[in-house]
């Protein structure tokens, strides 16, 4: 392991931090709020603890893979320790494991809250809260690549380390340029959702919100009702349209702006992407449309869609309560936590594209035990599936659902949960680790994870960093041999 390094990248890192904790600190001033001390001390402390480890760069520059998954998984605990901090120091969320809690579900765009009023929060902490969805969304160490210059042999592990899919590669030649690209398709649709969110008379402030937590794929809502505090179909469509746009991989977006339009949308994973949202949508529809849950059928086909949109991309937004809505509706949504956005994306999830490798390795080995003689080939976006990336995509998923059974079970615990309950700690964890948001029961939509202790909450912040940085890197962290000095 080498030291140097790594603690000059997060001496970068501390730095970075307390550049963004500078635009809510100017709003706590711009709007009187009680938080500028609270802002200005976090700042502070960022710049005293980065500013040592970046005066000199490391002599010994050798970074290999573990170098890089470490420094991934120990930026983003830093981040959300530090990022933490406003909301203790302020005292507005005076449990500090409570803040950690609020803050790591913002930068890993998971949305799952332990507020009780949301709207009582001042508004400069409103949008840090909300920021850290941005922030996180496309990932804060594609960011320092995009404006630090780097060899790409040095960097390529923090990219692969921070993105999420089976596997990752470069749009162009620079990895620096991928990550600009990249950050320049996110700011520009960021920005594209607030206009048509201020077309619809969201006003400036909520309008930001509720796009860094659509980019982000969070959910983070500035409003005790989320989405549905606006009762609006225009702002539903929009939102949904945008949750739907960044649940889909980045890459189609650079083929369609060369022109290779055609290339794009042949995308296989593109393709059951939208399947899966068109025929669960429908199949919501359909159901609800029986129940005369709403009164009206364009009601009923809003709602279904935008929360399958919401679900499906990880978001976590909502226009009403689906804990109310028949078991069937309930189930296709639970089943879609898992199933999540596509590779490339800011959603989370399994990804699409592994529930499709998965499935096709199932067939595959059916076909396989009935013809054992018969050599069947696992193919990808028209392409023959590597034996490495198959072999990740299956351990990937094992190692997923060990996780996801042990932390149902720790939080079940007596004293894990202060209200123990079959739905609460399985879609809890499903809802955490996945990066959701909302359960079901009193942790839905219009509930909150204020009835979990300080222990499962511990649990549920540590699935979440899972779920985002996707496995390895936090479970590296645990391994001594990572650790062994080079």
């Amino acid at each position: 392991m080498n030291y140097r390094i790594t603690s000059y990248i997060l001496g970068q890192i501390a730095l970075l931090e307390a550049a963004l904790l500078s635009i809510p600190f100017v709003l706590s001033i711009a709007y009187s709020d009680d938080t500028v001390l609270a802002f200005g001390i976090t700042i502070l402390i960022l710049a005293a603890l980065g500013t040592p480890f970046v005066i000199k760069k490391p002599k010994k520059r050798e970074f290999r893979a573990r170098e890089g998954f470490v420094t991934v998984a120990l930026s983003w605990i830093m981040l959300s320790l530090f990022g933490s901090l406003p909301f203790f120091i302020s005292g507005h969320i005076p449990n500090f494991f409570d803040s950690l809690f609020e803050t790591i579900s913002g930068f890993t765009t998971t949305g799952a809250s332990i507020l009780t009023n949301v709207e009582a929060l001042p508004k400069s902490l409103l949008f840090w809260r909300s920021f850290t969805h941005w922030i996180g969304g496309m990932g804060v160490l594609v960011f320092v690549i995009a404006i630090i210059p780097k060899t790409d042999a040095k960097i390529i592990h923090l990219f692969r380390a921070e993105s999420p899919g089976p596997q990752v590669g470069k749009l162009v030649s620079k990895l620096k340029f991928t990550a600009r690209i990249l950050y320049g398709i996110y700011i520009a649709m960021t920005a594209l959702e607030i206009i048509f969110l201020l077309i619809g008379r969201m006003s400036l402030f909520d309008s930001f919100i509720h796009a860094f937590g659509t980019a982000g794929t969070g959910g983070f809502s500035n409003k005790n009702l989320s989405v549905g505090s606006y009762n609006s179909p225009y702002i539903d469509i929009v939102v949904t349209v945008f949750m739907l746009l960044f649940s889909i991989n980045f890459n189609l977006y650079y083929l369609i702006l060369i022109g290779n339009f055609k290339q794009a949308v042949k995308s296989e994973e593109l393709r059951v992407f939208l399947g899966i949202v068109f025929v669960s949508a429908t199949a919501i529809t359909i159901m609800l449309a029986l129940n005369s849950v709403y009164a009206t059928f364009g009601e009923t086909l809003r709602h279904s869609f935008f929360q399958v949109a919401s679900i499906v991309s990880t978001t976590g937004f909502s226009t009403t309560d689906f804990t109310t809505w028949p078991m069937l509706c309930q189930l296709i949504l639970f089943v879609l936590m898992f199933v999540g956005a596509c590779a490339g994306s800011t959603g989370g999830g399994l990804k699409v594209s592994r529930i499709i490798i998965l499935f096709k390795a199932g067939f595959r080995e059916i076909k396989h035990s009935i013809s054992p003689r018969t050599i069947v080939n696992v193919k990808f976006e028209g392409k023959p599936l590597d034996s490495a990336i198959y072999n990740a995509v299956l351990s990937y998923f094992t190692i997923f659902m060990i996780i996801y059974v042990l932390s149902v079970l720790l939080i079940s615990l007596p004293f894990g949960n202060n209200t123990s309950g079959f739905v609460y700690g399985f879609t809890g964890v499903a809802a955490c680790i996945n990066n959701i948001g909302p359960g079901f029961g009193e942790i839905g939509p219009m509930g909150n994870f204020t009835m979990f202790n300080n222990f499962s909450t511990m649990v549920l912040a540590f699935d979440m960093l899972v779920g985002r940085l996707e496995i390895l890197p936090m479970l590296l962290l645990f391994n001594p041999k990572v650790w062994r000095k080079i």
